[in-house]
């Protein structure tokens, strides 16, 4: 997992390369906390595999333009 140290930018971009249920959950979990809203998440596959290889989680802070 890839985190950035908290600034004050409206949003938060993580990128895992070990797609688990682990490593999903304890991504969300620990951006949410921090103060960021979820919007959205990416897969990447490639081609011939279902299985994704990397993904990418998009957050947006709370109190910016686009958080809640």
């Amino acid at each position: 997992m890839s985190l950035l140290p908290p600034s004050s930018s409206p949003y938060r971009v993580v990128e895992l390369s070990d797609v688990s249920d682990k490593t999903l959950e304890e991504a969300l979990n620990q951006t949410t906390g921090e103060g960021f809203r979820f919007e959205s998440i990416h897969f990447v596959t490639q081609p011939g595999s279902r299985r994704p290889g990397m993904a990418f989680l998009f957050f947006t802070s709370e109190g910016h333009p686009g958080g809640a």
